[in-house]
């Protein structure tokens, strides 16, 4: 587990004269590699720093390392953190590390990955992941047209774990798409005969190669590919392109980094949603400056039993009846 104490002179400064200038908070991502989990932690440490709080970050080896997370945890309940903010690399299997820091008085946001149930934390900041994946949905069944009725899609998913933010994205792929969702919270157990089948990536580029070629043995005729984020989607491309088939499969992704949206911009990926981690780390940081302060806490948006940060479906190639920013208006937004 990597663990950096983040200090800065602005917060020393601060530290006598404000009224939670000494707070501690934690911010624990799924790693320290993936474009989007860098963001989120810059973004953490600028609020941190504008606003007098000392903040220690930690990251999990890999996507999935739920045994690093659950050590962040423990540490950051001895160290008297007022707030931790997590990526939970397993929802499930963190729930009692996140109740022991609960009942030790700190406030526990999600951000990005629900816990199940959301209200295992306090807070939740993140995309609406489900939405996330029926844009992609959607703009795929419209872009293909006719041949979306003869499709054969491979769907490149997180980790064997199964965790929300994997399974929301996928059903709302599938819903976008038209395809049946049976147990919305369980990935492969539709019966659908375009899907050639799923495979795990851990979220990065080496894991959707492999994943890809996978699928690609499975069935060569692949011609839709559906993928976690944009690393892996970089990865299907390049496996993909190693046989000589990348301009015989649509490529959809989710993330919004600037990588995949110049990807977007050169053909490579179809069409992305664009979330936005900065907007989540500095919310959640502010959320526990203000628990700090006066036991405040965050509310949910409306209808929803998390903060909405938004998505945007970044593309190209535009459909009728779904909106969507170009590359060029992308680039300016992303992130990364």
């Amino acid at each position: 587990m990597k663990k950096t104490l983040i200090l800065g002179a602005t917060a020393l400064t601060m530290a006598a004269s404000g009224a939670w200038a000494e707070t501690t908070a934690c911010l624990i991502t799924k790693t320290d590699t993936n474009p989007f989990f860098v963001k989120m932690k810059e973004g953490a440490q600028a609020k941190a720093k504008e606003l007098g709080i000392k903040l220690n970050t930690y990251a999990g080896k890999l996507d999935g390392d739920v045994e690093s997370q659950i050590a962040a945890v423990e540490s950051c309940i001895a160290a008297g953190a007022k707030g931790i903010l997590i990526t939970p690399s397993d929802s499930r299997a963190l729930a009692p590390s996140v109740t022991q820091a609960r009942k030790a008085g700190a406030l526990v946001i999600a951000l990005d990955t629900p816990f199940e149930p959301a209200d295992t934390a306090d807070a939740t900041f993140a995309t609406d992941n489900f939405k996330a994946g029926e844009l992609i949905g959607e703009w795929a069944k419209a872009k293909m047209g006719d041949k979306a009725a003869d499709a054969k899609i491979a769907l490149l998913d997180l980790n064997p774990s199964q965790v929300s933010v994997d399974y929301l994205r996928d059903q709302g792929f599938m819903k976008g798409f038209g395809i049946d969702i049976k147990d919305p919270k369980k990935i492969g157990d539709e019966d659908d005969s375009r899907i050639v089948g799923h495979d795990v990536t851990n979220g990065n580029e080496e894991g959707g190669r492999t994943a890809m070629e996978n699928l690609l043995q499975k069935d060569p005729g692949v011609n839709l590919v559906y993928t976690i984020n944009e690393p892996a989607a970089a990865g299907a491309y390049e496996a993909l392109k190693a046989v000589g088939l990348e301009k015989q499969a649509l490529i959809v992704s989710v993330d919004g980094g600037c990588p995949g949206v110049e990807n977007v911009k050169e053909g490579i990926i179809g069409a992305t949603s664009m979330q936005f981690p900065l907007l989540m780390a500095s919310k959640g940081v502010e959320a526990i400056a203000a628990f700090a302060k006066d036991g405040t806490k965050p509310t949910n948006s409306k209808g929803l039993d998390f903060f909405n940060t938004g998505v945007e479906l970044v593309t190209d190639q535009p459909v009728d009846g779904i909106e969507s920013i170009t590359s060029e208006e992308g680039l300016k937004r992303c992130w990364g």
